[in-house]
């Protein structure tokens, strides 16, 4: 992989911190009770919804930093008990530490192209590469930053745009 599919590997990394980023500010302007509201949908709340995606955030950063399966299971019931009954702001702490732990691994690996095989105890054995399991990360967040979006509709309330081409519009604007 050339160098600026690397760099475009990071970039995409960053939208994802972005685009968090704006949901929790955005979720933070709403009132509380719509964080934890019951709706019918991927998961029952905005909030099991967060603590899903803290989960897996922290799950595979633990995958790309090399971790057996045995201790990233043995992390599970930390992870998801960190999660239960945050508010806003905590859930934003939670990403934010979980971010400057993907960052920092992200600068020890000199190779973000290298080969990995996971084994998945449900899928089995992929061979990839560390790139694609960050963009997997990317696109898992994505995914789950819409169900939050059709939650709040299904409330009342706007969501936030947090499409990838807003981000680059933003990261253009800061540069000039």
């Amino acid at each position: 992989m050339n160098s600026s599919m690397l760099q475009h590997s990071q970039q995409l990394y960053e939208y994802h911190v972005w685009a968090n980023d704006r949901l929790f500010a955005h979720l933070g302007q709403l009132p509380e009770d719509v964080f934890h509201a019951e709706v019918t949908s991927v998961f029952p709340s905005v909030a099991q919804t967060l603590g899903h995606m803290y989960l897996f955030e922290q799950l595979y950063m633990s995958v790309l930093a090399g971790e057996p399966n045995e201790i990233i299971f043995s992390k599970i019931p930390e992870w998801t008990e960190e999660a239960q009954v945050k508010t806003v702001d905590e859930m934003q702490r939670l990403f934010g530490g979980v971010t400057e732990q993907f960052r920092d691994l992200l600068r020890r690996t000199p190779d973000l192209d290298k080969a990995m095989t996971i084994e998945h105890p449900k899928y089995g054995r992929l061979d990839t590469h560390f790139s694609d399991i960050l963009h997997h990360v990317v696109n898992h967040g994505t995914y789950h930053r819409g169900n939050v979006t059709a939650m709040l509709k299904q409330q009342g309330y706007a969501g936030v745009p947090t499409d990838y081409l807003f981000y680059l519009m933003e990261c253009q604007e800061s540069r000039q």
